[in-house]
């Protein structure tokens, strides 16, 4: 039995496992973060709404009137711990137990966590996730599975942990009547269980934000973490975090995301993925904007080159690190031929990043952390990171981050894969899955949005039109979508949350409205 905070109500199951993470006073620490921000998260997500809105009648972003005097001033982040100093590889995954056990054990230097993208939060996965990363910090996680026994090596990478984005609800949780942040849960039960001990074990509680659309959004966050500090009796600075630049919104403001959390920050990362279906969602109404096939799209398309450049600038200028994003390439099985293809083409991500200046990069699966370290290696040497390479050569303005390229190819094959992506992926996340290998790639929410809202763009574009002169039409969505239903079929067998996925998939690419982020609507499913 779990004694709950005056005013809470918890929707789901407590067994006696989950019972020991959802103590009173975790659960009275997250009732008084949601008392003191629920109303400013509510706020800045009308915020969105109403930025949208202007953005859907035409409005374009630009660096900011208001904030020049910050982004001009002679400012620098406060100074990063040790554990966090040395960046060059970083895996990512979500909080599975066998997947913590292996990514800390992988030989890269970070491991960022996933209460986010690559997780469906369900109530077992949140939970059992705390499970794990509390077991994993006090060094005791083991797994035994099919006959192997999993534990961790002695040298581990340094832990770091993504809550989830300001938009998400923990719907099992209530507060005075009404839903509670899912960021705000995750982080503070990962706070109550584990900030003193990570502390005395010479390293801190490390988080990266994501989603993140303005400064003010950021500025939230830097407010929790004091509350949190001085709520559990840490010094202030403590939590250091990185915030993924996911949204074109928020390139924008990338000097002021800084120094909001100058005293807690840990750097900007490059969130390529989530950043080209912010591009799609944001312009998705401009008869002028179309991207070509998913494919395509690359990090060296303009709009992405610069980007890549201009955080690279920002973050070094402030002494921040700079880390590089994903690349969703994984090692191939059985065919040697697609393998050496997809790990050059892991390889060339990594040198370009680590070129350009970049002081680390991310990869999504253990047998690639080697490859991305030998790149990293190669232009770093023996130095934890290059934040002294400043990039005054770099000069990116606003038309530079809006320079949307390539418009073409759009193909069916490219629509068919968007399709047969967005329903493998949707019927895996309804099954407690939210990181699926598909195609050869690592898939999770955020490539999978790109997806679904290229369908939905290109149904509606001018410019949504195939290479051999189709028009993309709802009649030839809602005529592929069965087909590549079967296709998915084959590979998965007849799973009932994949037929589920088709309907979803269609009705989110071919309504009317479009809806923000496709787990918005998927978590009331589960």
């Amino acid at each position: 039995m779990v004694t709950l905070p005056a005013g809470m109500e918890i929707r789901a199951d407590i067994t006696p496992e989950f019972a020991r993470i959802l103590v009173p006073e975790a659960l009275a620490l997250v009732a008084r973060l949601s008392r003191a921000f629920e109303s400013r998260r509510q706020e800045l997500l009308a915020a969105r709404v109403e930025r949208a809105r202007r953005l859907d009648a035409g409005e374009r972003p630009d660096f900011l009137a208001s904030t020049k005097a910050v982004r001009e001033g002679d400012w620098r982040i406060a100074p990063i711990p040790e554990a966090l100093k040395c960046r060059r590889v970083e895996i990512t995954g979500p909080v599975e137990r066998k997947m913590v056990i292996n990514a800390l054990n992988s030989g890269a230097d970070s491991y960022m966590t996933d209460f986010e993208d690559s997780n469906t939060p369900n109530w077992f996965n949140q939970i059992d996730g705390q499970i794990n990363l509390r077991d994993a910090v006090r060094r005791t996680i083991r797994l035994e599975q099919n006959g192997k026994t999993y534990t961790l090596n002695d040298k581990v990478a340094t832990l770091v942990v993504r809550p989830r984005g300001w938009h998400l609800d923990e719907k099992h949780v209530l507060v005075d009547g009404k839903r509670i942040s899912g960021g705000i849960f995750d982080f503070a039960l990962f706070m109550f269980h584990n900030a003193s001990e990570l502390l005395a074990r010479g390293a801190g509680p490390y988080f990266y934000l994501p989603k993140m659309e303005s400064h003010l959004e950021a500025r939230l966050w830097n407010e929790v973490f004091i509350m949190t500090q001085e709520a559990l009796g840490i010094p202030q600075g403590s939590i250091k975090a990185t915030v993924l630049i996911e949204t074109i919104v928020a390139a924008f403001e990338m000097d002021e995301i800084l120094y909001e959390l100058r005293e807690h920050s840990a750097g900007l990362n490059a969130g390529r993925w989530d950043y080209i279906f912010s591009c799609i969602k944001k312009f998705k109404l401009d008869k002028d904007f179309c991207l070509a096939n998913r494919a395509a799209v690359t990090m060296t398309a303009p709009f992405m080159r610069a980007y890549a450049l201009l955080l690279l600038k920002t973050c070094h200028r402030r002494n921040a690190p700079a880390i590089g994003g994903m690349s969703a390439l994984i090692p191939i099985k059985n065919d040697p031929e697609a393998n050496d293809k997809a790990m050059a083409g892991v390889r060339s991500d990594k040198a370009r990043d680590a070129n350009d200046g970049y002081d680390g990069g991310w990869v999504a699966h253990p047998g690639l952390v080697a490859l991305a370290m030998e790149e990293f290696v190669k232009v770093l040497g023996d130095r934890p990171n290059q934040i002294d390479k400043q990039r005054a050569d770099v000069n990116v303005a606003a038309a530079d981050l809006l320079h949307f390229q390539p418009e073409t190819p759009i193909t069916e094959a490219g629509l068919r894969y968007n399709i047969n992506v967005g329903i493998h992926y949707l019927g895996s996340w309804l099954t407690g899955n939210g990181c699926v290998p598909i195609h050869n790639l690592m898939e999770d929410a955020a490539t999978a949005e790109i997806s679904r809202s290229q369908v939905w763009q290109w149904l509606r574009s001018p410019k949504g039109v195939l290479d051999d002169g189709r028009e993309v039409t709802a009649d030839m969505v809602r005529a592929m979508i069965p087909e590549e239903l079967a296709k998915v079929k084959a590979l998965v067998g007849e799973v009932a949350s994949y037929d589920r996925a088709a309907v979803i998939f269609e009705q989110m690419s071919t309504s009317e409205s479009f809806a923000e982020f496709l787990t918005l609507p998927l978590y009331e499913e589960i």
